[in-house]
């Protein structure tokens, strides 16, 4: 039987095995033969190919020249890198190598990425020894995080540091050791299960965005490749070796030219007004931007940086960065790319005119000459001009997002209702016309604003997080407790051996016992599940009330996001309640089907709290130590069959009693009110939360006028 490779191989990726490279393809390539770009970040929805490519890659990559026995891989050819193995001196041995494919668990702690305390040299020999983490083993070669999305704060902070510095510093138990981390970090996700955050997305120099093939003959010829892999690895395998080994050639040729690419002043300035044009934030767009056109002028065995260079760099650098908000769908106005860019190749640098050689009379420096063209600048590209030209594109030419939701929303056709709405003031629409169940109108949201944070009663074990109190492994230390009591893993020595003392010991020497050890106890935060009940019926119609309503619950979305929630959106209407989004971790997801939600028909309240019920006890059984935090958003009325108002008391009644923590966020408006919701909330036992004090900023406002 033949032996099986260890990957599939690279050129046999449909995509990826004609001249033409797939973004994904191209991606990849281009960051290769400049790893200086900064890796990349591949999106895309399960089984299509994002981590086979990745795997694949690594076989592509020149070899790495190493000393022998050096497990930090530091260059011999740069005198600058130093070894915590070493010194190694000029007659040490070098071997060369494959580079590392170096994969970074979402679930790794902290001390298998840094590195940690050798044991067995410790407990041995008594000796302090540093045994390297995966950031060691990643340095010259590639550091592969699936599901990067979802990897623990913790593990993404140790990440920006390190690709930041290109260094890791270890100060722990006993040693310091400092080392060289300078490695190609590859992430792929699934955008369902949530984004990741801004600070690691801008550190991603391209991004590229993957999707199944449509065409029936592709999706045909990707199952075929697969089945023939699956039935004889070797022999397919080998059917590809020819490709595999003129793609390895080509990438590493690519390498070597990368550094004799020329970019003119004028590519850096047509790059400059491509990244003003498209409002992105600081100055990394513009540089690696940059890097990447070079990078495709190499591979494309070009001397010079063209039009065709920029624009396939920009694709691949601009998209995650033109985010104004995380609720902005990634993509690039390409029309608008293409209008900045405009139809011709930059044109080359002029050659420098001749100096007059300098005379030893006169040591002052030659003029510049009268006919030179300041705006062309010299060869200079790592000093790009401070202004892009009067030709860049202004604000009204950009792909930012949208700014005028609430002026669109008053152009929607009038709504309709299927109950006086008794106590609208003037503010909103007023009674609407009576009409049937099916009436409905969707209306937008506004700008969303920095929401108040609702937190879980008491202190959970849930999952590192920014919102509510927990007990765990991180967070400051408030004391001791034996292990398996649900603290932290962490040894506390001076507890244990405290702990030692103050047991009964035969002689004079203290014993530490099994039963003495103990654990720190620590509190931070945790992450919560966010599960909205939003009344979506006539009596919350109203287009001002809508508006506000679905600008309240966006702005707490976006709360939820930064805090690492999972959420999940019930809506009910007419005569039931919907799940209109199962709890995920992908907040995009929400506001979309927010903002689509429909409004109209009667208000079964009863049957919103019962499928919230529902969920919350589905939810407990999936993930116990996921604190649940119900947030109802409603005026209070309960309409429909008879016995509806009765039926939603018992329903918030047997919510109460599963001690679940629960907000009523209040929508009702106008001069004359019922409170009903006030109500509602006494019931469920939650807080009662004015929609308009949901805004931060409203409430802290209100508190200081009162307080003046």
């Amino acid at each position: 039987m033949p032996q099986r490779p260890a990957h599939y191989p690279f050129s046999a990726i449909v995509g990826c095995d004609t001249e033409q490279l797939d973004d994904l393809g191209l991606a990849l390539v281009l960051t290769s033969v400049s790893p200086d770009i900064g890796g990349v970040l591949v999106r895309g929805q399960k089984g299509t190919a994002k981590s086979t490519a990745v795997r694949a890659l690594a076989s592509l990559l020149p070899p790495v020249e190493v000393y022998r026995g050096d497990r930090f891989s530091v260059d011999p050819a740069d005198p600058s890198q130093h070894s915590p193995d070493g010194p190694f001196g000029p007659g040490t041995a070098v071997e060369s190598r494959p580079v590392n494919l170096v994969d970074l668990p979402v679930g790794a702690t902290e001390d298998r990425v840094l590195g940690s305390l050798h044991l067995e040299q410790a407990l041995t020999h008594g000796k302090v020894a540093y045994e390297p983490g995966l950031l060691a083993r990643a340095h010259r070669g590639l550091l592969y995080v699936d599901e990067v999305n979802l990897l623990h704060d913790h593990l993404v902070d140790l990440l920006l540091d390190a690709a930041a510095t290109g260094r890791v510093t270890v100060e722990r138990d006993g040693f310091s050791v400092e080392h060289a981390a300078k490695f190609l970090l590859i992430g792929t996700m699934n955008p369902e299960e949530g984004e990741l955050r801004p600070q690691l997305l801008d550190r991603f120099g391209l991004t590229v965005e993957v999707t199944a093939p449509t065409d029936p003959s592709a999706r045909a010829e990707v199952v075929r490749r697969r089945m023939a892999y699956d039935a004889d690895p070797g022999g397919f395998a080998s059917g590809y070796h020819e490709a595999e080994e003129a793609l390895a050639d080509r990438i590493a040729k690519a390498r070597g030219a990368v550094e004799r690419v020329h970019l003119s002043q004028a590519a850096l300035l047509k790059i400059a007004e491509v990244c003003a044009a498209f409002e992105v934030d600081g100055l990394r767009a513009d540089i690696v931007t940059s890097r990447a056109a070079v990078a495709h002028a190499a591979w494309a065995g070009r001397e010079a940086v063209t039009r065709a260079d920029i624009r396939r760099a920009a694709l691949l650098t601009l998209p995650h960065r033109r985010r104004r908000n995380p609720f902005d769908a990634p993509g690039l106005d390409e029309e608008l790319l293409d209008r900045v860019l405009g139809d011709e190749d930059p044109p080359p640098d002029p050659p420098e005119p001749p100096q007059p050689p300098e005379s030893p009379d006169d040591p002052s420096e030659p003029s510049e000459p009268e006919d030179a063209d300041p705006s062309q600048g010299s060869d200079r590209p790592e000093q790009p001009p401070e202004d892009a030209g009067p030709d860049a594109p202004g604000p009204e030419n950009s792909d930012g997002p949208d700014q005028s939701a609430e002026a669109e929303a008053t152009e929607q056709p009038p709504n309709t209702d299927t109950e006086q709405d008794v106590g609208e003031g003037p503010g909103d629409a007023g009674p609407p016309p009576p009409s049937s169940d099916r009436a409905t109108s969707t209306v937008g949201s506004t700008a969303p604003y920095r929401a108040r944070k609702l937190t879980v009663r008491g202190a959970g074990q849930g999952a590192d997080g920014k919102r509510s109190r927990a007990v765990g492994r991180r967070g400051r230390r408030i004391g001791a407790a034996p292990p398996g009591s649900g603290s932290g893993s962490s040894l506390h020595l001076v507890e244990t051996v405290r702990a030692a003392a103050a047991a009964p010991r035969e002689g004079e020497r203290m014993r530490i016992r099994p039963q003495d050890l103990r654990v720190a106890v620590r509190e931070g935060q945790e992450s919560n599940l966010i599960l909205f009940c939003v009344d979506a019926s006539g009596s919350m119609a109203a287009r001002k009330r809508m508006s506000e309503v679905k600008t309240a619950i966006l702005s707490l979305l976006l709360d939820a996001y930064r805090r690492r929630d999972k959420v999940g959106l019930i809506t009910f209407r007419a005569r039931q309640a919907e799940l209109a989004l199962p709890p995920t971790n992908s907040v995009d997801v929400a506001a979309a089907r927010l903002e689509d939600m429909p409004a109209g028909g009667r208000t079964p309240l009863d049957e919103g709290l019962l499928e919230a019920d529902r969920v919350l006890r589905r939810e407990q059984r999936r993930a116990p130590r996921l604190r649940p935090l119900l947030v109802v958003v409603t005026d209070g009325r309960a309409t429909g069959a008879r016995g509806a108002v009765e039926r939603s008391l018992a329903a918030a009644d047997h919510i109460a009693g599963q001690e679940i923590s629960s907000v009523v966020v209040d929508s009702e408006s106008g001069p004359m009110r019922l409170g009903l919701a006030l109500g509602l909330a006494a019931r469920l036992g939650a807080e009662h939360l004015p929609v308009g004090e949901v805004n931060a900023e409203a409430l802290n406002t209100a508190v200081r006028e009162r307080a003046a």
